[in-house]
């Protein structure tokens, strides 16, 4: 009797046990999937992140883009500057958190984010931001642009948990690319990249930031002297004709900072009239709201794509 009852007592405290044990399991496997993080290595430094994270704030319209493509929830943004194709942000249920080079902390810091995402315009910004809420930078290299768009849009898909989707779409973007650069290519034609600024006019090269148009699109750059710059290299109209691309691509900057001269009223002279692209019917006036302001996003370089093609 004694043995039977020492028996018992002994199996009942294994079953415990091994409850308790697996009990113990189920609940770290679940605070582990729920409270999985994501170390991500960037210009500025390392940031560690909730992987979802949920309350998300965008200092970026490209990443913006690409988020939305993904169908990713933003909760914050700046409003001032929203292109067009992402007009859908300044509905009143996204939080505007001040504009793309002045941010407003009090704002951002009210809205508790999971993760704020920037980029150049507000490199300077980013210690304090990352006082609020872990801080990821990306950048957008206009001379490696597609090597940086893939890099960042991958960076998203690991942190949302979208990667066979963003992969689908990188390969739908370098395909258009291939095909488009084919086409450009066996026309051999070169051109110049220029951007209109309320009456100044500056070119801008092949390691600049439109520079997708000569290193992926596969135009020759009408100049290779061209300084690499931000701003660009201030040039006039005599050295657009003595140049004389068989393409001019033109950026409108006044168009989306309300400026008062407009490229097409700056660009309807009679220098500009003896040059070929003016003869070919092949000046192009970009978008300058994916080209200025909305590129590097998955949308926005499509949207860029097709632009060059449908004038090619």
């Amino acid at each position: 009797m004694k043995k039977t009852k020492s028996l018992f007592t002994l199996l009942s405290l294994l079953t415990i046990a091994l409850v308790f044990t697996a009990c113990s399991s189920n609940t770290k496997t679940v605070n582990t999937t729920m409270g999985e993080t994501i170390t991500i290595s960037h210009l500025l430094g390392e940031t560690t992140v909730n992987k979802n994270p949920e309350t998300v704030v965008v200092f970026d319209y490209g990443i913006l883009d690409s988020l939305d493509k993904m169908e990713v929830e933003v909760t914050g943004l700046p409003k001032a500057s929203l292109p067009a194709f992402l007009d859908k942000f300044n509905e009143s249920k996204y939080i505007d958190v001040g504009t793309l080079k002045e941010p407003n902390f009090e704002k951002i810091f009210e809205l508790n984010p999971d993760v704020i995402f920037i980029s150049g315009r507000q490199q300077e910004a980013y210690e304090e931001l990352s006082k609020i809420a872990p801080t990821i930078y990306f950048e957008l290299d206009g001379s490696k642009y597609m090597e940086s768009v893939t890099k960042n849009i991958k960076t998203l898909g690991e942190i949302f948990d979208k990667k066979e989707f963003v992969e689908t779409e990188l390969a739908n973007i370098n395909k258009a690319i291939e095909d488009l650069s084919k086409e450009v290519k066996k026309d051999g034609k070169n051109a110049l990249i220029l951007l209109a600024n309320d009456g100044a006019i500056s070119a801008y090269g092949q390691d600049s930031r439109f520079g997708i148009i000569h290193g992926d699109f596969g135009f020759t750059p009408v100049d290779a002297q061209i300084e690499a710059s931000n701003h660009g290299q201030s040039v006039t109209f005599e050295y657009i004709l003595e140049k004389n691309p068989d393409y001019l691509f033109i950026i409108d900057r006044a168009a989306v900072t309300g400026g008062s001269s407009l490229a097409k009223q700056i660009f309807d002279n009679e220098i500009i009239k003896q040059t070929k692209a003016y003869q070919n019917n092949n000046i192009i006036y970009l978008n300058a709201h994916i080209w200025y302001v909305g590129s590097g996003g998955l949308n926005g370089t499509m949207k860029m794509i097709d632009e060059i093609k449908s004038n090619n």
